[in-house]
């Protein structure tokens, strides 16, 4: 998929292949843009590349719609977008998609806590919250489970067939 969306986006877009991300509902693709030159501060610089992710948003709304709609035809899934510039990433109009869990009251009771003590609105924010503090944290670990997940595909499509 991410090939489809190298060859199908102008290349004046961006500065490196896009980063796409693909689950059952979404396909997400985040565009590189050229990073700002440096501003006098720190709050200058993070302000300029603010800006040149909204001005990109806007500048690039009609053609991105239109790829998007190419591609949500020919996978069968949303299209999201985002963009990188310099440490600053935007995602615009991304996917929030309910999912059902069953946990007992030792993870209800996490969950109200959470909720209790004003961290989250609902339990299902306190939910999005937890799955969110677990993937900034557990990144490396994730990335290793996930390439683990790939390289048994890979032995399933080399075995006999069923």
């Amino acid at each position: 998929m991410s090939g489809w969306f190298s060859g199908r986006l102008p290349q004046e877009w961006t500065v490196e292949p896009p980063q796409v991300a693909v689950d059952r509902e979404e396909i997400t693709v985040v565009l590189t843009v050229a990073d700002v030159d440096a501003g006098e501060s720190d709050v200058a610089t993070a302000e300029a590349r603010a800006g040149r992710a909204r001005a990109f948003r806007e500048d690039t709304r009609e053609a991105r719609m239109k790829i998007a709609r190419e591609a949500q035809h020919r996978y069968e899934r949303k299209v999201s977008w985002g963009v990188r510039v310099g440490g600053h990433e935007e995602l615009w109009t991304h996917v929030a998609a309910p999912v059902m869990t069953r946990l007992r009251q030792p993870q209800r009771q996490v969950l109200d806590t959470l909720v209790e003590s004003g961290v989250a609105r609902s339990r299902a924010d306190a939910l999005a919250w937890c799955v969110r503090l677990v993937g900034q944290h557990e990144g490396d670990w994730l990335a290793e489970l996930r390439q683990a997940m790939t390289a048994v595909d890979d032995v399933r499509a080399k075995g006999p067939a069923a």
